[in-house]
C-alpha cells in the first residue's frame, strides 16, 4: 500500500483527491453533518433525500459516500453497477441501530394490515420489510398522499413520527427509536440562549423531542432549515440539529449569525454526531486510492429494499 503523499499537507491531499476523482470518474458526496474539510471538497452536499436522488442519476463510475453506513447502502441499492465507497466503515448510526431487523420484522408481522413506512436512517435489512422509505424532508408529503384512514407503522424515529402525527392528524403506530444527537438537546439551555439572543430564531430538526419542536420558529430537515435561513430576514439563528450544518449555513448567509444549540450533557456549545465525524480528508483520499472500503448489499435484500426507496423517490416528485 502506498503511503499518503505529504500527509502533513491538507492541500496536497486535496490535490491527490482531485487527481484520483478525474482518473476514476468518481463523485464525492457529503451529508451536511460532515466535517468542514469534507464539505469543502465534495462535489455534492445534501440531506439524505438529496443524496439518494443524486446517486440515482449520477453517471460517475465510483461514488464516495461521506456520511454513515446506511447512506452508502442506499447509494449501492440504487446504483448496483457502480462502486460505492465509504471512508470509514465504523461510521454507523445510533438511530439505525435502534431498529433491529429481526425485531422489526416481528413487529411488522404482528400488524399485517398496516402500511410500513421506514425512515431512511435504517439498515437495508429494515428497508426490505418496508413499503415506503421516507426522509425528514419528505415524510409529511408522503404520509399525506396516503388515505386518511390508512393504518401505518412508522419507524424507527419516535420523535419524527410524533411530529408527522401532529401535523397530519394521523395516528401512526411508532417504533421506539431515536437519534442520540437529536434526542439529547437541552430545552433549558436553548431557552437560556434565547434570552441572551432575543432576536434569534430557533430552527429545530423533527428528530428532536416534542418540547423543542414546540418552541421552534421552524421545524424541518437540514435542507428545509437551510432554505428557511437563506430566505428569512432574522439576523441570528439558534440551530437545533447536528452542528455540521452550520458550515453550509454560514457559506450561504455570511452576514447572519448561526449558533449551535448544546446537548444536555455538553461542556461546550455543540452537539455533534461522533459517527459522522469519523470521516476525514485523509480517509477520503485513501478510499479513492485503494478502492475500499467498498459497500456491498446482499442481492436479495437489495432487491427488496429497492422497491420502497424507488417508491419514495416517485412520491417525492
Amino acid at each position: 500500500m502506498n503511503a499518503t503523499p505529504n500527509a502533513s499537507s491538507a492541500d496536497n491531499i486535496r490535490e491527490e483527491i482531485a487527481r484520483l476523482k478525474k482518473e476514476k470518474n468518481a463523485l464525492i458526496m457529503a451529508h451536511y453533518y460532515q466535517r468542514d474539510e469534507i464539505q469543502e471538497i465534495a462535489d455534492f452536499i445534501g440531506d439524505s433525500l438529496a443524496l439518494a436522488q443524486q446517486a440515482a442519476k449520477t453517471d460517475a463510475d465510483v461514488i464516495v459516500m461521506c456520511g454513515v453506513n446506511f447512506m452508502g447502502e442506499t447509494a449501492k441499492i440504487l446504483c448496483p453497477d457502480k462502486i460505492v465507497l465509504i471512508p470509514d466503515t465504523a461510521a454507523g448510526c445510533s438511530l439505525a441501530d435502534s431498529c433491529d431487523p429481526v425485531e422489526f420484522e416481528k413487529f411488522v408481522s404482528e400488524h399485517p394490515d398496516h402500511t410500513v413506512i421506514s425512515y431512511v436512517n435504517t439498515s437495508a435489512a429494515v428497508k426490505a420489510h418496508t413499503d415506503i422509505v421516507v426522509t425528514s424532508g419528505n415524510a409529511r408529503k408522503i404520509v399525506e398522499q396516503l388515505p386518511e384512514d390508512e393504518k401505518i407503522i412508522f419507524g424507527p424515529d419516535r420523535n419524527l413520527g410524533e411530529y408527522i402525527n401532529s401535523v397530519t392528524g394521523r395516528n401512526m403506530l411508532l417504533w421506539n427509536g431515536a437519534c442520540h444527537v437529536h434526542d439529547r438537546f437541552s430545552l433549558e439551555k436553548i431557552a437560556e440562549m434565547k434570552k441572551q439572543h432575543p432576536l434569534a430564531k430557533v430552527l429545530v430538526h423533527p428528530e428532536c423531542r416534542r418540547p423543542l419542536q414546540l418552541i421552534a420558529d421552524k421545524v424541518g430537515s437540514t435542507a428545509v432549515l437551510l432554505d428557511f435561513a437563506t430566505k428569512d430576514d432574522a439576523p441570528e439563528y439558534i440551530v437545533v440539529t447536528e452542528s455540521g450544518i452550520l458550515f453550509e449555513m454560514r457559506n450561504k448567509c455570511p452576514e447572519k449569525t448561526f449558533l449551535a444549540a448544546p446537548a444536555e450533557d455538553a461542556e461546550c456549545q455543540c452537539n455533534e454526531c461522533d459517527f459522522m465525524k469519523l470521516n476525514t480528508l485523509k480517509k477520503v483520499y485513501e478510499a479513492l486510492r485503494d478502492g475500499k472500503p467498498e459497500v456491498n448489499v446482499d442481492p436479495e435484500i437489495a432487491e427488496k429494499a429497492l422497491r420502497p426507496i424507488k417508491r419514495m423517490l416517485e412520491m417525492s416528485l
